[in-house]
């Protein structure tokens, strides 16, 4: 049951499904080569052959990775946690990256990078100059996104971007009422996940949240245009393609991307020998201290996790795997993995068995 704060019974209480809580069911499948698999999706106009979203989080994307999502198919977003000529820089130095990368006419390459900004204070002089640098994606980047001063922030940047080729992402929010709202607001794209991250504690130390499946099941029955990106929680290519199977466009990562080459931050050594980069929630207090100086509400961590190599390497794999989830349904694009999917639940015995139970032993 729900009880609101004056102790009264107001509803019945519903579950939230996880991705763990979840399998895909096999279907038929006449699919003989996975490369004619398409699991690629529409934005701003453009067709990436790889549903993925590189976060905005200084560990994450700068210059070197957005420039290499966008060769491997995906999006980047420059993180907005620096000054503005500093992110201009990232946004100027992944176009001179992309550029090397192209192996085409040069009348061909019409590249985006996205960039992301805030609600309050220089947030419009940030995405002027943002724009100004060659970013084609703006993101609004907050915590709650269903909120008055996106709302503000949206109806701002609608009318001064209205007629320009700019695309507004926005997010985050886990209702089907919020993504709704944002969507009439003039989100064109909005981030659907809070709380789920690997380096987030907003759900421990707010009590808020939503498991990230649900809120994409949730929002996925939205009758707006906007596209859903799935953001937070995402630990492995099967989850990617269950988000992508329950209504998602793209899918945001953080940690399967953090400590390659491509992310910020030095690599370290310890004393044993192994490698590693710095990790972190941008609600962390190193984070928080390092952006501004100070903290607020603390709802985030800082970790490090073991250096992977090549951001390429990953983002191959996770291709690889992804495909192969679209043939398990017999989907060859997302329009037929949406249609053709099927969910069942799985017990905790079945979490056990689902998993490589052998290193149990």
């Amino acid at each position: 049951m729900i009880i609101d704060a004056k102790g009264e019974v107001v509803g019945s209480l519903r579950e939230g499904i996880c991705f763990d809580d979840v399998l895909l069911q096999p279907r038929y499948s006449a699919i003989e080569s996975r490369a004619d698999i398409d699991i690629g999706s529409e934005l701003g106009g453009r067709h990436y052959s790889l549903p993925i979203i590189s976060s905005p989080m200084d560990t994450v994307t700068e210059g070197p990775m957005a420039a290499e999502v966008f060769d491997c198919g995906g999006l980047g977003i420059i993180h907005r946690y620096n000054a503005i000529d500093l992110q201009q820089k990232h946004i100027e130095e992944t176009w001179d990256l992309m550029a090397q990368n192209f192996l085409g006419h040069a009348e061909d390459f019409d590249p985006i990078i996205g960039a992301a900004i805030g609600v309050s204070g220089d947030y419009i002089e940030r995405a002027s100059a943002c724009v100004a640098s060659g970013a084609r994606v703006l993101c609004i980047d907050v915590a709650h996104g269903h909120h008055v001063l996106v709302k503000n922030a949206l109806s701002r940047l609608r009318n001064i971007y209205d007629s320009e080729p700019v695309h507004l992402m926005a997010g985050n929010v886990a209702t089907l009422d919020a993504f709704n709202d944002l969507a009439d607001w003039g989100a064109e794209s909005i981030r659907v996940g809070v709380g789920g991250g690997s380096i987030c504690s907003t759900r421990i130390q707010t009590g808020h949240g939503v498991p990230t499946l649900q809120s994409i099941l949730d929002c996925a029955q939205s009758d707006r245009s906007a596209l859903l990106i799935a953001d937070g929680g995402i630990k492995t290519a099967g989850d990617i393609t269950k988000c992508l199977a329950a209504g998602a466009d793209f899918v945001m990562l953080g940690s399967l991307l953090g400590a390659t080459d491509e992310s910020p931050g030095e690599l370290f050594t310890n004393a044993q020998g192994n490698q590693y980069k710095v990790y972190r929630g941008m609600a962390s207090k190193e984070a928080q201290m390092d952006w501004r100086g100070n903290t607020s509400s603390l709802e985030g961590v800082s970790t490090t996790i073991p250096y992977k190599g090549a951001v390429a390497f990953i983002l191959g794999e996770l291709q690889r795997a992804i495909r192969s989830g679209f043939s398990y349904t017999g989907a060859t694009n997302l329009q037929e993995l949406q249609a053709r999917a099927k969910f069942i639940r799985q017990t905790n015995a079945g979490q056990i068995e689902s998993s490589t139970h052998i290193l149990r032993r």
